[in-house]
Formats: C-alpha cells, sequence, structure tokens
C-alpha cells in the first residue's frame, strides 16, 4: 500500500510536467510555421509549375461549370457575410462574447486574428501577383492570391471555437468547417479565385490563429489566470 502511494506521488510531477509542456505555446508554433511553409509551396507550386498552374485553372473552370442562378444567388450571400462591414461586426460579437466570459485575453486575440488575417491577405496579393492560366474563357485577375474571403472566413470560424465553450467547440467547429468549406466552393463556382487563392486565404487564417493561441498559452504560463480556461489546440 505504501509502496503504492509512493509510486503515485513520484508519478504526480511527472504528469504535472508533461500536461504543462503539452499546454505550452511549442504545438501552435509549430502548426504556424507548418502554415508558412505551406504558403510558400502552394503559391510556388501554382505560380511556376506549368502542369500544376494549368490544373489550378481546370479545376476552377469545372466549378464554375456547377453555377446555376439559384446557387449564385445563395453563393453571393454567403460570400457577402464577409464583407468588410459585416466582419467588424462578427469580430466584436466574438470579443464582446469573450469579455462577457471574463476572458479578455481571448478577446484580444480575436481582434487580432480577425484584424491581422484578412490585412495579411490583402498585403500579400499585389506583392505576389502572378498571371493565370486561363481555360473556357474563366479568367481571374493575376492579384489573387491568397484569397481575401477565404482567410477571413477562416479566421471567423477559428475564433468562434476559440471563444465557445469547451462543451460546444465540437459542435461550432463542425458548423465552422462547413461553412468555411462552403465558402470556398461559392468562391470558385462564382469565379472569384483560383482554388490555389482559396487554400492560401486557409492557410493564412490558420497562420494567425496559431500564432494567437501559442500567445495565450505562453501568456498563461507566464501570468495564470484566475478564471483560466483551456486554450484550444490550434
Amino acid at each position: 500500500m505504501n509502496g503504492a502511494a509512493y509510486t503515485a506521488e513520484a508519478l504526480r510531477p511527472r504528469r504535472a510536467s508533461a500536461n504543462a509542456h503539452a499546454s505550452g505555446p511549442a504545438a501552435p508554433l509549430g502548426v504556424a510555421i507548418l502554415c508558412v511553409a505551406a504558403l510558400a509551396l502552394v503559391w510556388a507550386l501554382a505560380s511556376f509549375v506549368p502542369a500544376i498552374h494549368i490544373k489550378d485553372a481546370v479545376a476552377l473552370h469545372d466549378m464554375t461549370l456547377l453555377n446555376r442562378p439559384r446557387i449564385e444567388s445563395i453563393g453571393n450571400f454567403l460570400v457577402h457575410l464577409l464583407d468588410p462591414s459585416v466582419f467588424v461586426v462578427w469580430g466584436a460579437a466574438l470579443a464582446a462574447a469573450s469579455l462577457a466570459q471574463r476572458r479578455p485575453r481571448i478577446a484580444v486575440a480575436v481582434v487580432a486574428v480577425m484584424g491581422l488575417a484578412p490585412l495579411t491577405a490583402e498585403t500579400l496579393k499585389p506583392l505576389l501577383a502572378q498571371p493565370h492560366a486561363s481555360v473556357g474563357g474563366v479568367h481571374i485577375g493575376p492579384a489573387s492570391w491568397p484569397s481575401g474571403h477565404a482567410t477571413a472566413a477562416t479566421a471567423l470560424v477559428l475564433s468562434a471555437i476559440l471563444v465557445a465553450p469547451a462543451r460546444l467547440r465540437p459542435l461550432v467547429a463542425g458548423l465552422g468547417a462547413a461553412f468555411a468549406a462552403v465558402i470556398g466552393a461559392a468562391l470558385l463556382i462564382l469565379s472569384w479565385h483560383m482554388p490555389s487563392d482559396v487554400l492560401g486565404g486557409y492557410l493564412v487564417g490558420t497562420l494567425w490563429m496559431a500564432l494567437a493561441v501559442a500567445a495565450l498559452r505562453a501568456a498563461d504560463r507566464r501570468w495564470p489566470s484566475p478564471q483560466r480556461r483551456a486554450v484550444p489546440a490550434a
């Protein structure tokens, strides 16, 4: 009996150390690094590898064949939910929800992600502009990568997951993933963006949320909050 108690006591510090390591900033920082690498790879492949360059245009053309008046109407409605004026309302609502839960750090993270992610996308577009191939008369301008709407959708969804109570996160994540996927499909069907643009937007949004989660975990480790709650993994 005494031996079992001694073993439990010996293991407790190790478990605490392992949990502290698991909840630290290293994992989300690793995700951020992977996002940067993936962004560079997607842009380079779509811009400079002829086979991928053409397949990007072919995939866009195939998606535009799905367009119908009803689908176009729904797609435009959903995409306009991410217009700047509406997007600010989503961000304010999520920040207010965080403050109502007495989680000011989460509110700051949401504002940062939903502000910096779209800004990053809009900054990169002219800097990384490359002419796209055209198939079937479908043409996208050169300054389109990454998609600002795909970036905004990802930032919104991941921010909602961050704010949601733990018991609701799986539901919010499922609905959010469906929303982001539908936005991506709508951007292609409406011929607003290339497939590589949409993928780039997803990665930019994920990059900023990974950085935000890393910062939150580092802050919680350095200055534990009295109302500390688990920060979800990036």
